[in-house]
């Protein structure tokens, strides 16, 4: 007689356990990377004994793990009462960042908030806000999705806002992850194409006129174009992750052996992780952590179209998004084919706030992927409630992983 805890991994939906297995090979690898690309420069710097960076991975890392378990267990409704004061204190903090005195600078940047090593960066927060906002504002009135400006005031309003906020900082990198995955939700949840690319036009021409403003975001553009041009200034992080990656060759040089972490490439462990992962583990390594990001698409994907709900299938469209938006344009920096742009590479990357926010929306995700949380639908507009629909006799709408549940009781 099986096990319990057989029947229940038996019972597991394959969307939820390509998402855990996913996850877990990511963060293990991250660990590992991470250590690769700090140990030897902190040692060399004296800063220790090099497993600095790898502490604090882990224990943010097992921080995130906690959320996400918990999140993954329970209710998608208290999340959804939740989330208005999330967003509210999101803008509260993105303001109190700009404020002297209170917001932490590092490398002319007003990005964090907190003291020593407790810091953590507001606009993290905000991408996971504004994702719930969106799906949340969507489903109470499914029609505003038919036109742009009905959809103007309760999603794209805010999110212009918080995008604000973020570029004062600045902070170029977090505003296009946000952007490309309220395009996603909104091109999901049904706005006209036609209008949607208006959008993208007016969006990208601030993009411009904010990138030239800027002589050092001026710099950075015209390196993007051609950083071999000035390889020794505002093109050397760009070159030598380029160089790492090529050295790196097909099966790269093997753990714990690149060269260019070691005071040739800036960031290492954090926002060009990725060229040390090519440089050591070669074409096969790049391609096995895409193939990890692959099945995150896939699993988020199935999970989206398979939820029953329209705020159950928005969370998770917008979920899965923010997660790949935010790989693809690290990889697209790290490859050269953007310019630099500032952000972490999902769960490898060393990081706090974006390790345990992206831990956070994998436990959503996982929340809707097993089918446990009952989707919620709105009510007259404004209030929401479980409703009892043909899902199941106790009013649950089905999940991605009840057809499953049905053919192991079977």
């Amino acid at each position: 007689m099986p096990r319990p805890a057989a029947r229940a991994r038996a019972q597991q939906p394959i969307e939820q356990r390509l998402l855990q297995t996913a996850t877990f090979c990511l963060l293990a690898g991250g660990a590992v990377m991470v250590y690769s690309a700090s140990s030897a420069r902190t040692l060399l710097e004296g800063h220790g004994d090099g497993t600095a960076y790898l502490v604090k991975y882990l224990v943010y890392g097992a921080a995130g793990l906690v959320a996400m378990h918990v999140l993954s267990r329970h209710g998608l409704a208290a999340v959804r009462r939740v989330t208005p004061v999330l967003l509210m204190a999101s803008f509260a903090m993105l303001l109190l960042v700009l404020v002297p005195g209170i917001g932490v600078e590092v490398n002319g940047a007003r990005r964090w908030l907190g003291a020593g090593p407790l810091q953590f960066q507001p606009s993290e927060v905000m991408k996971l806000a504004l994702v719930l906002h969106a799906a949340a504002a969507i489903a109470a009135r499914p029609r505003i999705s038919r036109e742009l400006r009905l959809i103007a005031g309760p999603v794209l309003a805010p999110g212009a806002c918080a995008l604000l906020l973020i570029a004062v900082q600045p902070d170029l990198g977090t505003a296009l992850v946000i952007s490309f995955t309220l395009a996603a939700m909104l091109l999901i949840a049904g706005v006209p194409v036609r209008q949607l690319a208006l959008v993208a036009v007016v969006g990208a021409v601030l993009v411009l006129i904010y990138a030239l403003i800027e002589p050092y975001r001026r710099a950075r553009l015209t390196a993007f174009m051609n950083p071999w041009a000035d390889a020794g200034d505002t093109g050397f992080q760009s070159v030598q992750g380029q160089i790492a990656i090529g050295s790196g060759g097909l099966t790269g040089l093997g753990p714990g052996q690149s060269v260019q972490k070691i005071f040739y490439l800036p960031e290492a462990h954090t926002d060009f992780i990725l060229a040390v992962i090519g440089e050591e583990l070669g074409v096969v390594g790049i391609g096995a952590l895409l193939c990890l990001y692959g099945m995150i698409a896939y699993a988020g994907l199935r999970t989206a179209k398979a939820a029953r709900g329209v705020y159950a299938k928005l969370l998770a469209a917008g979920l899965t998004s923010l997660i790949l938006c935010q790989a693809l344009l690290n990889v697209y920096t790290v490859l050269g084919l953007a310019p630099l742009t500032g952000v972490p590479l999902p769960f490898i990357s060393s990081g706090s706030t974006s390790l345990i926010v992206l831990l956070c929306s994998m436990g959503l995700l996982l929340n809707v992927a097993g089918g446990g949380s009952a989707h919620l639908r709105a009510v007259d507009g404004r209030r929401e409630r479980e409703g009892p629909d043909r899902g199941g006799r106790d009013g649950r709408a089905r999940g991605a992983g009840d057809r499953h549940r049905r053919r192991a009781a079977g």
